[in-house]
């Protein structure tokens, strides 16, 4: 059978469909909104205990042997989803949820630079499958059910359902976005959001200045304007070479340390080389926030002025080192926290709003990194605001054709060639 379901076998399983959308959704949006909780427990226990750094290798290996050991195709994370998505397969095992989400949180207690996104998708993915089997769904209608457990989880996580209806269907193949399944993406982004937000879940937030906002005057200033692209072609620039590193780094990592329990070992080692020569804690974990007033968070790059030259270079570094080396968790925060830092920089040498430079290159980046402009483009808007529609998708779409065919995501398939670029292979 086909992995692509047609619109009439979609109009067939509608009711049954929309059921076990929510009914998946709901679970993915309780889930999420527990991993969030608990991301924020961990987290505030890592700064009230700064010495637990000095165990991230070992907490990396027990990690690593436990999916080595009972894992089997989880280790696959965001790529097995987008592969399950291709090729529905045997579906995505039930355990990938529980060991993500437990991977995830030991990252981030020992001080991994690591993110969030992917413990949602692949949770949503895990969830989604697991109600596929519950309740016999066929085969060809696995697809439409994974991609609406990985908006829910997107959205969830993120509190931006419109964003991650918009992943969904974007990631799997890039320039032919699966519009037939939007519908169905849109209410489980949705559904996953409400429950998780119902449950309290606390997102970030994040404000560009409306004096900012009022510099651009609809881009009609052709300087400001001048300046937004080329800050987006050094977003999309600096999203190419965040997943080229972690590709070539992963690599190169598998052939020098055969045994993947002791990969992490030797990057925990390396996060600490790279906290020791920083001196400060900035960079490790997740990057939102910090009990130390003076530390560069994402947060304070929209809060203070003050210009960060090379924040954006560290966090780079501390996570390719750490997702090349198998800790969990995903890149796309700290990706956040790279553009945004990066767009800081970029205010300083451009004489440009510093909040408004980290607003664009937060989702800029993100952008280039997963290959998912219109996503990324909705994201900018449901965090900041519609007035900041026209730089932000400006802004997304230069960093998406300025950032090859590299991507976070090694499952994603091209529909489409970006100029300047080598098709890959």
């Amino acid at each position: 059978m086909s992995a692509n379901p047609s619109m009439a076998g979609l109009m067939h399983l509608r009711p049954k469909l929309i059921a076990l959308v929510v009914l998946m959704s709901a679970a993915v949006g309780c889930a999420c909104a527990f991993f969030l909780w608990s991301l924020d427990e961990v987290t505030t226990v890592r700064f009230d205990h700064p010495w637990l750094v000095w165990f991230l290798p070992v907490a990396g290996m027990a990690v690593a042997w436990l999916y080595h050991r009972h894992g089997g195709s989880s280790d696959g994370g965001n790529n097995l989803i987008l592969d399950r998505i291709h090729d529905p397969g045997g579906g995505v095992p039930r355990r990938m949820a529980p060991l993500v989400l437990f991977g995830t949180l030991v990252t981030h207690l020992f001080g991994g630079s690591a993110g969030r996104e992917g413990t949602a998708v692949q949770m949503g993915g895990s969830i989604a499958s697991a109600v596929a089997r519950r309740f016999q769904v066929d085969a060809d209608q696995l697809p439409v059910l994974l991609m609406a457990g990985v908006a829910a989880g997107f959205g969830a996580v993120f509190g931006t359902p419109l964003a991650g209806a918009a992943f969904a269907v974007e990631v799997v193949v890039i320039g032919r976005p699966k519009l037939w399944a939007l519908p169905i993406c849109l209410l489980a982004s949705y559904a996953g959001d409400w429950t998780c937000r119902a449950w309290g879940a606390a997102h970030s937030h994040y404000h560009i200045d409306d004096v900012a906002g009022s510099m651009l005057a609809g881009l009609g200033n052709a300087g400001m304007l001048g300046k937004v692209l080329l800050a987006a072609v050094a977003f999309g620039l600096v999203g190419w070479l965040f997943a080229a590193l972690c590709h070539r780094l992963s690599a190169g990592l598998k052939r020098w340390v055969p045994d993947p329990v002791w990969r992490p070992a030797v990057g925990g080692v390396a996060v600490i080389v790279l906290f020791l020569i920083v001196g400060r804690a900035d960079y490790l974990g997740l990057g939102v926030r910090s009990p130390d007033p003076h530390a560069v968070t994402l947060t304070s790059l929209f809060a203070s002025p003050e210009i960060h030259s090379w924040a954006w270079a560290w966090k780079l570094a501390f996570t390719v080192v750490t997702v090349s080396s198998g800790f969990k968790g995903g890149e796309v925060t700290p990706l956040f926290f790279i553009g945004a830092a990066l767009g800081n920089a970029l205010a300083g040498v451009l004489g440009a709003p510093p909040e408004l430079f980290a607003g664009l290159g937060m989702v800029a980046i993100f952008a280039g990194a997963s290959n998912t402009p219109v996503a990324s483009t909705l994201m900018g808007i449901e965090l900041f605001g519609a007035g900041y529609a026209l730089p932000i998708a400006l802004s997304c779409g230069v960093a998406f054709l300025c950032s090859g065919h590299a991507g976070i995501y090694r499952s994603q398939r091209f529909a489409l060639k970006k100029p300047f670029w080598r098709r890959p292979v």
